[in-house]
């Protein structure tokens, strides 16, 4: 079943990109198997550094709290253990993937699983939506909320119930038995014209 499973993914983090020094500082994660969540995972990492006033407010995160926190290296190495074996889904996802792949290349691992993303998979199912940043979309589909962004966990939570709710707009408007992670995957190469016909076509392979 693993085409079915998935690990959805967040991350917080000191800025932008690693490729300029930015690290990590908190992970939260969904294990879902056949569009239930099974397991969990989240963590704050201690960076060894200090982290802006703008990432404490944007975040709640503070320097006080990332100086009790596990270490980046030790919190990675049970990640990996987490999602090893799995397909992997963020929202937004080149920017999860590049502070994923620095992180574990800190301590020495690599992925072995590729990503889907949710923002790109959302732009051609609801095209109409107001925009496809993930907390519009789940006040446009309704989708349950504590209210919390920019945590870990939250966000990840908030996207796996996304990506639950494309597999259920795909099956009752293109009437498929199965929507995999592949087939999620593949509609980022599709033209946003084009998705109804290429999954008219996947419908009657089924």
């Amino acid at each position: 079943m693993e085409k079915f499973t998935a690990v959805i993914l967040d991350f917080e983090t000191t800025g932008l990109s690693p490729g300029y020094g930015d690290r990590a500082i908190e992970i939260g994660a969904v294990l879902i198997r056949n569009n239930q969540v099974v397991d969990r995972f989240q963590s704050l990492m201690n960076p060894g550094k200090r982290i802006s006033g703008f990432i404490e407010d944007y975040t709640g995160i503070t320097n006080e709290m990332l100086s009790k926190a596990p270490s980046a290296a030790h919190v990675m190495e049970q990640f990996a253990s987490f999602i090893a074996g799995h397909n992997l889904v963020a929202h937004n996802a080149s920017f999860d993937r590049r502070f994923l792949d620095a992180e574990l290349s800190r301590i020495g691992r690599t992925r072995t699983r590729e990503f889907a993303c949710s923002m790109l998979a959302a732009r051609r199912i609801y095209p109409d939506a107001p925009s496809h940043r993930l907390e519009t979309l789940v006040s446009h589909l309704g989708l349950q909320t504590d209210g919390l962004f920019h945590r870990a966990l939250a966000d990840a939570e908030m996207t796996a119930q996304l990506w639950t709710a494309m597999i259920g707009e795909i099956k009752g408007t293109y009437r498929l038995k199965e929507v995999s992670f592949d087939l999620l995957q593949s509609l980022a190469g599709v033209a946003k014209r084009a998705v109804p016909a290429y999954l008219e076509r996947v419908a009657v392979g089924q």
